[in-house]
């Protein structure tokens, strides 16, 4: 039978510890490390909509950037001789009444809408992430005033009041921008107000406190870092959902004045030839489409893998 009884060890001549197996583990999991993250962040990319995705919103960014590169016509000037013409060789989006590219057109507005988008997202986020850290950190009165104030925004219906903005601001691109950007503040403010009130109680930011760091460093230093996740997520997210009301204030008229190619007022000036120009319309709509749904799709798999870590 085997002898289960130890050897006793004297005091202070325990056995050392195996630290040549310990480094050697230490440094195989050091060298596994960009591995683990390289394949983190490439599994997304595995799935074809992922990556379907990704090439689109890939050349969306390009045609904002670097249009010339994907279109050598003018989306202002047009051909009279090429009024009408459908979607072909010469003009894969075809031409409008005025004989000019609906290409040429819809990749020159990529611009003007992602422009507008960016401004919006970040006027919301940072509107929302100052009120939400405020309203948090501080509570009482102030948390109780910054609230009441996000719940009646949110109790506006978000057309309505982006329409009020537009009117006290006038109209175009961005005019619109701000009033959606204004618009969406709110529900940043609450997320944020949601990590704030879940970090303030952790107990690095307790110490800071107690060691009495003032409230200008820890509110950028110790909970700005740990709580704007989430409120980034909520960012990507809403990128596609911002894309959709601009371009839909747009097509109402808000936006810029003809003859900006702005992608909304392309689907307003082709619906009066709907019936006999269907490409007006139905190629410009399918472009803000798929580019919402690329969006959409991109920031719920970022979501998913931020969730995860």
């Amino acid at each position: 039978m085997t002898n289960l009884t130890k050897t006793p060890v004297a005091p202070g001549r325990e056995p050392a510890p195996e630290s040549g197996s310990a480094q050697v583990r230490d440094e195989r999991q050091l060298a596994l490390e960009p591995a683990r993250l390289w394949h983190a962040l490439g599994a997304p990319l595995r799935s074809p909509g992922v990556t379907l995705s990704v090439l689109v919103l890939a050349l969306v960014l390009g045609w904002a950037l670097v249009p010339e590169w994907f279109t050598g016509r003018s989306p202002l000037v047009g051909v009279p001789e090429e009024r009408f013409q459908p979607p072909g060789m010469d003009h894969l989006f075809g031409t409008d009444q005025l004989g000019r590219d609906i290409y040429a057109r819809v990749v020159h507005g990529a611009s003007l809408s992602l422009r507008a988008t960016v401004v919006a997202i970040l006027i919301a986020l940072g509107g929302g992430v100052v009120l939400g850290l405020v309203a948090g950190f501080f509570g009482h009165w102030t948390d109780t005033v910054i609230m009441r104030i996000v719940e009646v925004m949110l109790s506006v219906p978000p057309v309505l009041l982006s329409l009020t903005i537009i009117t006290a601001l006038g109209f175009g691109t961005g005019q619109v921008a701000v009033a959606i950007g204004v618009t969406s503040v709110a529900a940043f403010a609450r997320v944020m107000r949601a990590e704030v009130l879940r970090v303030r109680t952790a107990p690095y930011v307790e110490a800071a406190i107690l060691c009495g760091a003032r409230w200008w460093r820890i509110l950028p230093c110790y909970i700005l870092p740990a709580a704007i996740g989430p409120v980034l997520a909520l960012a990507a997210l809403d990128f596609g959902l911002v894309i959709l009301a601009i371009s839909s204030l747009s097509f109402l008229g808000y936006g810029e004045p003809p003859p900006a190619p702005e992608w909304g007022s392309l689907v307003a000036e082709g619906r009066n030839y709907l019936a006999t120009s269907w490409w007006l319309t139905t190629l410009p709509s399918l472009t803000v489409t798929v580019v919402v749904l690329a969006a959409n799709r991109l920031s719920r798999v970022l979501e998913a893998e931020g969730r995860k870590r």
